[in-house]
């Protein structure tokens, strides 16, 4: 997969292509996530988290920038970089979700990855845009992941 731009009308769809991502993608995925606020984010993870088997209820990370779900058939790590400089971010040492030295290896959801002070090498971007009647969604995958992942339009 280089690239692909999916249609979702509304939140449900959001939510269902956010499990069928859960449901495929491996331990160590990247996924950085992009867009306006209200766009999708958090639906989208929660949609992952369902995915994956977590019953947990996901909520979005602003305010404690770290959610770690550790009960599905990999774990789900999920940030929050919105209230963050790229200097404080740096300093959280968030190498550790995907570097597999001090954790399990997951999946990781980073939101507002722009304020990630450091560019990755693998990675699958997701940035959701409101267009009429819903969201746009593209996809691409980068270094490892270019073109090793397919992903269905949910139905």
């Amino acid at each position: 997969m280089t690239e692909m731009k999916i249609f979702l009308p509304d939140a449900e769809a959001t939510r269902k292509f956010g499990l069928t991502l859960g449901r495929s993608l491996p331990a160590g995925t990247i996924i950085l996530l992009a867009g306006d606020l209200g766009a999708g984010k958090t639906t989208l993870v929660q949609g992952i988290a369902e995915g994956l088997g977590i019953q947990d209820s996901i909520e979005s990370p602003t305010f404690t920038l770290i959610n770690e779900y550790l009960t599905g058939r990999i774990p789900l790590y999920h940030l929050d970089l919105y209230r963050l400089e790229p200097e404080e971010a740096e300093a959280l040492h968030l190498e550790s979700y995907w570097d597999g030295l001090e954790m399990d290896l997951g999946i990781v959801a980073i939101e507002w990855a722009e304020k990630l002070p450091y560019t990755l090498e693998n990675y699958l971007q997701i940035c959701l845009s409101y267009c009429d009647n819903g969201r746009q969604v593209e996809v691409r995958g980068n270094g490892e992941l270019k073109g090793k992942i397919t992903i269905a339009s949910p139905s």
